[in-house]
């Protein structure tokens, strides 16, 4: 029969699996600068099963370094293109061939509240 967990313990592994998967970023980034793209793959794919693993959310900032539908690591030039247009971000990742748009232009909802 598996343990049950304590509130506290929870929050301690919630915060040891963000600093791992920061780590694991900060790695893809330095594997992906040497040419390891299957190494710079690698980490975002351990980053992801411990961020489902212990329910906690990938940062912005690294959710735009991998592609959502192969799960790829993008290094801009090298395996993806990032354009602005419209108002927004463009990310197109040459292996799958998908795009990732993300508007740069603020909400109005938050520009109110």
């Amino acid at each position: 029969m598996p343990r049950k967990v304590r509130k506290r313990e929870k929050r301690l592994y919630k915060t040891i699996a963000k600093q791992r998967i920061s780590e694991l970023f900060e790695l893809a980034e330095k594997e992906a600068l040497r040419n390891r793209m299957d190494r710079a793959d690698r980490y975002v794919e351990i980053a992801r099963k411990i961020g489902m693993k212990y329910r906690v959310r990938i940062p912005k900032k690294y959710k735009l370094l991998f592609c959502k539908k192969c799960y790829r690591f993008l290094l801009p030039g090298v395996n993806a293109r990032i354009r602005t247009g419209r108002g927004k971000l463009i990310i197109y990742c040459y292996r799958c061939g998908s795009y990732k748009r993300i508007p740069l232009k603020e909400k109005s909802s938050a520009i109110l509240k």
